[in-house]
């Protein structure tokens, strides 16, 4: 295949990049700055670049539109700003250079689960009632709605869970307390985490690409989300560490702001789109996924 990735040099686009590579596919990243690479299988290009020429897109089977400001931050209303323009900014160039295509590719756009609001007792698929109550959930809605009115173009919305990987994203930093020795809940511990090991949902991304018939919304998740209790003893036992001393909900809100709702409240999503058509994970349950990360972590 032929695949261009938008944020193709963040965490997720990473790991993705590599896939495609050992399959021999040709990628072309896209990022705002110029960027060299030495891989025969890679070419960099700048949105610039290709708005003003079109050319090195034609032939591409696939966007992977990864582009947006991390919501790993504190909130300020600075920070909302950026984490929404960036997205919405992201697509719209997308759109611009599909529209400009003779073949349409799929798009694969990313998206979160927030949209389905957060619950401890309720469980979401995705035919699920969305439920537009905070920032986050309202960022999502946005860019979800900009990416589904790209004409003429086969949209997947994957809407993306805790994504686990020892070079990039929350786990590092969840992992740390752990390491430490300190490690234990957080807040309540009833919270539900819907995860993906980052294997996975590359894997994932694949699949949706390959399969014709899947549109539209995309939850990204292993299918058997965890309490953070149960993440939180899960991983201590991969570290072989004690778990013992929690968190209190008031000092992450002291310390994270308005972002430490993400690990306070919990979601208890599911894969149904892709479980039904037959993707196979490698990690479906906790427990191997963060042994994986560990064993893999201590040989880097």
């Amino acid at each position: 295949m032929k695949v261009a990735i938008a944020g193709g040099t963040g965490f997720v686009g990473k790991h993705l990049t590599q896939l495609f590579l050992q399959r021999k596919d040709t990628v072309i990243l896209i990022s705002r700055k110029k960027r060299r690479s030495d891989h025969p299988l890679i070419r960099h290009m700048t949105w610039d670049e290709l708005e003003n020429n079109i050319k090195p897109l034609e032939g591409v089977d696939a966007i992977v539109n990864l582009a947006g400001e991390t919501i790993n931050q504190r909130w300020t209303e600075e920070a909302k700003k950026r984490i929404l323009e960036s997205r919405l900014d992201a697509v719209h160039r997308v759109q611009a250079l599909i529209e400009q295509l003779e073949k349409k590719p799929v798009l694969v756009n990313a998206s979160g689960m927030a949209i389905y609001g957060t619950s401890e007792t309720e469980s979401f698929t995705e035919e699920s009632e969305l439920r537009v109550e905070d920032f986050l959930s309202g960022v999502v809605d946005q860019w979800e709605m900009a990416a589904e009115h790209i004409p003429d173009t086969r949209v997947v919305l994957l809407r993306i869970g805790l994504v686990l990987g020892n070079d990039g994203g929350a786990f590092p930093k969840m992992s740390l307390p752990f390491k430490l020795g300190i490690g234990g809940r957080v807040g309540s511990g009833r919270q539900i985490m819907s995860w993906i090991h980052i294997e996975d949902l590359c894997r994932m991304i694949e699949f949706c690409i390959e399969h014709e018939e899947i549109e539209g919304p995309v939850n990204a998740t292993a299918p058997i989300p965890v309490t953070n209790d149960q993440f939180g003893r899960s991983l201590a036992k991969a570290l072989r560490r004690p778990y013992w001393l929690p968190v209190p909900a008031f000092v992450l809100k002291s310390l994270f702001g308005e972002m430490s709702e993400l690990l306070l409240k919990g979601q208890q999503v599911f894969p149904k789109v892709v479980t039904d058509l037959g993707f196979r994970y490698k990690y479906s349950v906790i427990d191997h996924a963060l042994e994986n990360l560990v064993r893999s972590g201590k040989k880097g």
